[in-house]
């Protein structure tokens, strides 16, 4: 099964939305070169998949505007049920090991709202480039 980048976002300070840079180097053991968020713990790289916007409530989704990113790649065409911790994916030529499902104090609205419930959250296992367009394959199984 696969699916395909939808943007590489990056944001240089935290707190801050993330902007669409369309194509980055994820470094082994690091992350997204030039994100606030990278750095040698096992949040390196967030990882969104599309598929969970339809778990947004009605009175969340206007407050979502839709090039305001807080993860650092969008991905779509893979189910959910896939994306579980321990799951290794392969995203353009990198490779990302997920270890988290959502953050411990989820946001309250905005694009972190479901980001923080249903992104996910690893490590880079491999350095490569990625871009929009990418495709992203599931490795072994959790």
């Amino acid at each position: 099964m696969q699916g395909k980048v939808i943007a590489v976002n990056q944001a240089e300070v935290r707190g801050i939305p993330k902007r669409n840079v369309k194509e980055g180097y994820l470094r082994e053991g690091w992350g997204l070169e030039g994100d606030a968020h990278a750095g040698q713990w096992d949040r390196q790289i967030s990882v969104f998949p599309l598929e969970a916007m339809a778990l947004v409530p009605p009175d969340i989704m206007p407050t979502i505007a839709e090039d305001d990113y807080s993860e650092n790649i969008t991905i779509e065409g893979i189910p959910l049920e896939e994306l579980v911790i321990g799951r290794r994916l392969k995203i353009g030529e990198a490779k990302v090991l997920i270890c988290h499902i959502g953050k411990e104090k989820p946001k309250p609205e905005g694009r972190p709202y479901i980001v923080s419930r249903e992104g996910r959250f690893g490590t880079v296992t491999k350095s490569g480039r990625v871009k929009v367009e990418d495709q992203v394959v599931l490795l072994e199984e959790a």
